[in-house]
């Protein structure tokens, strides 16, 4: 059966993937007061960014048994305003010989066309014209009111720490979430989002011990790690590369053509490497790298796995035009995330900071902070420029040499006017710490380090307007760790220089 080729295309396709265990949970809504438990999902509603790079509508997916039930979403602007029809959802079913099959549904929260607009939603989701599922959902901000982002990473392992993490990450209520690679573990498989993401991110109640329903209010975007596409053989996990199945985010990233370096190398027996980009579509491979606006902020997302060549002159092109072009330059800030730190500290993954030689474009752009995981701790350098040793051989996968400068003056509270682009690694999201014997001891740290917090699991909170960035590092316990803020230069009277 061919597969649509459309940005939206997700219309009714035979998709295949390998689906290890149907076991559902309840469902409940997104505040307790809506809260009834449901049976017929096996994944509850969860809201991701949806296609539309320039912030369209949000997409809300969701996942059953094969059935024959018809399903529909309805939203509303408030509480008392009438339920109004979106667009019928899309579905895609995927089959797979001796596993029970399923379907996942994707419509999209258009708007209501409501003269009064709340900065929370509601939308419902009924089977065969019956309410089965009742959440909020959070709106764009007014013009110039702050936004609130939670950036994590090296998320789901099914730890007392990630549903702890969860917990405060619901509690701190942000606008959207943003992962920075290693969604799950331990191989990106359909088995594990099932048993150690949606679970927990989008539990029936808010606890410590139990997560939080943070998906089915909030939309999460999410960079891959290599947890999540470097384990593409489908003949030892025919589950894996569910980055591709679970994620609907913009697909504006570099086209290139399967094979060709760069994409995420597929494995195993043809039938199924077919069967794989049938059911992915159009997700693979482009959406392994993206860029999406949201509120003050354009925010460039790459994939940073050694597969992928960053010395390509046409993906480098691609990279220098999206952190120039228009969307970009139109945006108060300029934000990049991806998996693998170009500069860090911990002694593990200490050879991994090959992406030190995309520094100078991010220099150049005026790209406030780079989001990174893949180390697991958390991690802040000073503002910096970095020069490459360009002597080195191109195709080096080992840490770039070069020379850095730093900006030792800008502390975050009296000097908020950074010199240079600061490094930030959030990757104590739930997995297993790294080097917590490095936490106070400065001097194992590299000098372009200014904090470092090994200790204990944590996320980072972003508070966003146009003209100021506040930024707090808090625990598992909810425990402010760091914190710092970065303004707007103030313009220079014409005359003044």
């Amino acid at each position: 059966m061919r597969v649509s080729r459309d940005l939206r295309g997700w219309s009714l396709a035979l998709g295949v993937i390998f689906l290890t265990t149907a076991t559902g949970f309840l469902a409940k809504v997104a505040f307790e007061r809506w809260s009834k438990p449901v049976t017929v999902f096996q994944i509850a509603p969860y809201l991701q960014p949806g296609d539309d790079p320039a912030g369209g509508p949000l997409a809300l997916l969701w996942q059953t048994d094969v059935e024959t039930s018809v399903w529909s979403v309805q939203v509303r602007d408030r509480a008392e305003a009438a339920w109004v029809n979106v667009e019928s959802p899309e579905v895609r079913r995927f089959d797979l010989e001796n596993l029970a099959p399923f379907q996942l549904y994707r419509a999209f929260l258009e708007q209501t066309h409501s003269p009064v607009r709340q900065a929370v939603g509601q939308y419902r989701v009924l089977r065969d014209h019956i309410p089965v599922f009742h959440a909020e959902f959070s709106r764009k901000r007014a013009s110039g009111a702050a936004e609130r982002i939670v950036v994590l990473g090296d998320c789901a392992s099914a730890t007392s720490e990630q549903k702890a993490i969860a917990f405060q990450v619901y509690q701190a209520r942000p606008d959207y979430a943003v992962v920075t690679g290693d969604i799950v573990y331990t191989y990106g498989r359909v088995s594990e989002y099932l048993d150690h993401f949606f679970p927990i991110y989008n539990a029936g109640q808010a606890s410590e011990t139990t997560g939080a329903p943070l998906l089915r209010s909030i939309p999460f975007y999410a960079a891959p790690g290599n947890h999540d596409l470097v384990m593409g053989d489908l003949d030892l996990y025919p589950d894996a590369l569910a980055y591709f199945y679970y994620w609907s985010q913009p697909l504006n990233g570099p086209l290139e053509g399967l094979g060709e370096r760069g994409v995420p190398i597929l494995r195993g027996a043809q039938a199924k490497q077919e069967a794989f980009r049938l059911a992915a579509g159009p997700a693979y491979p482009r959406m392994a790298s993206f860029s999406f606006d949201k509120g003050p902020i354009h925010w460039t997302v790459l994939d940073s796995n050694r597969y992928v060549d960053w010395t390509d002159p046409e993906r480098l092109d691609w990279l220098r035009q999206d952190l120039n072009g228009p969307a970009a330059q139109r945006a108060a800030w300029r934000f990049v995330v991806f998996h693998h730190p170009p500069f860090q500290s911990s002694h593990a993954h200490a050879e991994d900071q090959w992406m030190r030689r995309l520094a100078p474009l991010f220099e150049a752009a005026g790209v406030a902070v780079v989001f990174n995981g893949h180390v697991h701790n958390y991690q802040r350098s000073c503002p910096m420029e970095f020069v490459p040793d360009t002597s080195e051989a191109l195709q080096n996968l080992e840490t770039v040499a070069g020379q850095w400068t730093l900006d030792r003056g800008f502390d975050g509270v009296s000097n908020i006017h950074p010199r240079g682009v600061i490094y930030m690694v959030t990757g104590g999201g739930g997995a297993r710490l790294y080097n917590p014997e490095q936490h106070d001891h400065p001097e194992s740290w590299q000098a372009f380090t200014t904090r470092f917090v090994s200790n204990s699991h944590s996320f980072t909170v972003v508070d966003a307007t146009d003209q100021l960035l506040t930024f707090r590092q808090l625990t598992e316990h909810g425990v402010e760790v760091d914190s710092f803020q970065i303004g707007k230069p103030p313009l220079l009277a014409p005359g003044s220089r």
